[in-house]
């Protein structure tokens, strides 16, 4: 992409930039088509959808787990489990997968959560493999997420095949609600295995053995085999297809149900928002390395869905995204650090070797993106 290719949307702030997105002949990204699409959406006959899915799993009179749901603790996966459970009577299985930098913020929240009433799995990886995984793939790829990624989509899907749950019920489907490529509706609705591992993990984690790292290291991160899948009948589901998606509303509606914390400071690093992905400290350096990738950072997208949400103007989030987005990932950088066993001078040249010259140019010692939000 040349630096003069790069456009922005001109109904939120998404730039085409970003992976998979696309733009039609007017300027709009395909995410705000999507919550256009949602204004027009029968949501009443999804809900009614919804309760035919699930009234198989409230009739039965065993002592079964309804479902599984990946839980982070974070507003969104609160937000579905806890209507799940005390809206529609289901009895899920929250599974988390460990952040890699834990806090207590995101233990608070997990645990407020977890008085109502919940059971609870707290699956946490081999932390040597981790680490190791975590600093290769920042080198490899400027994302020190990417095994943290294929865990927590592989996880809860192992422990519904061997606790014989059928259904996993998943947040939102990202591709649509956010800007990227949708293969067809039914992928809207159901969560394709592979899909993920093609756009978040990138390729298949057992060809990740490396001198460290052995095939029998990498079994968190491996999928069941899809016979062992078709054996217990387990499908996923986005609830978003369900029910209307939207971030800020998820932390209005789970502040009134636990004491909710958020970041004490009154936002996060590079941000305006105090409520969003809290639970690790190295999500600051993941969102920076969007930055240095694409051009665009966390106020970016924050702002974006906000107004594809109608809960702000785009004027307001672009003067809110020129405050922010280029802001570094002070919060828990030394922690970081030494997590990744880099120094500083390592770590600087590792985030140069990212920067898209197409996007950036250099002034002297700094850089500079050549098209800043606007």
């Amino acid at each position: 992409m040349n630096s003069s290719d790069v456009a922005f949307c001109k109904y939120c702030l998404t730039p085409n930039s970003r992976p998979r997105v696309v733009f039609d002949g007017e300027g709009v990204c395909n995410a705000c088509h999507n919550a256009e699409e949602k204004n027009k959406t029968d949501w009443e006959s999804r809900k009614h959808e919804f309760l035919r899915l699930i009234e198989p799993m409230r009739a039965r009179s065993d002592a079964q787990y309804d479902c599984v749901v990946p839980w982070s603790g974070g507003k969104d996966s609160s937000a579905i489990a806890h209507k799940l459970k005390f809206e529609f009577g289901l009895n899920p299985l929250l599974v988390t997968y460990s952040p890699m930098i834990p806090n207590e913020i995101g233990h608070h929240n997990r645990e407020e959560m977890i008085q109502l009433g919940f059971d609870h799995l707290f699956f946490r990886a081999n932390q040597k493999v981790l680490r190791h995984l975590a600093k290769r793939f920042f080198i490899e790829r400027g994302n020190p997420k990417v095994a943290w990624d294929a865990g927590i989509n592989s996880v809860p899907v192992t422990v519904a095949v061997k606790y014989q749950i059928p259904v996993v019920f998943y947040a939102e489907h990202g591709e649509s609600e956010y800007g990227g490529r949708v293969l067809s509706e039914e992928h809207r609705r159901t969560r394709d295995f592979t899909e993920i591992i093609e756009n978040y993990v990138g390729d298949d984690p057992r060809n990740w053995v490396d001198d460290v790292v052995s095939e029998k290291d990498l079994n968190a991160y491996v999928y069941p085999s899809s016979e062992q899948v078709a054996s217990v009948g387990v499908k996923a589901y986005y609830y978003s297809y369900f029910f209307r998606w939207s971030m800020y509303e998820n932390y209005q509606y789970i502040k009134d149900k636990i004491d909710f914390r958020t970041n004490q400071k009154g936002r996060t690093d590079s941000t305006f928002t105090n409520y969003d992905s809290l639970d690790d400290k190295i999500d600051n350096l993941y969102y920076y390395m969007q930055f240095i990738k694409f051009g665009f950072g966390r106020a970016v997208r924050d702002a974006s869905r906000l107004i594809q949400n109608d809960h702000m103007t785009r004027q307001e989030g672009l003067d809110l995204a020129r405050k922010y987005d280029d802001e570094f990932c002070y919060e828990h950088f030394d922690e970081v650090l030494e997590y990744l066993d880099l120094t500083m001078d390592e770590f600087s040249k590792i985030v140069d070797q990212h920067r898209n010259p197409e996007i950036w140019k250099k002034n002297g010692s700094s850089w500079t993106l050549r098209n800043p939000v606007r």
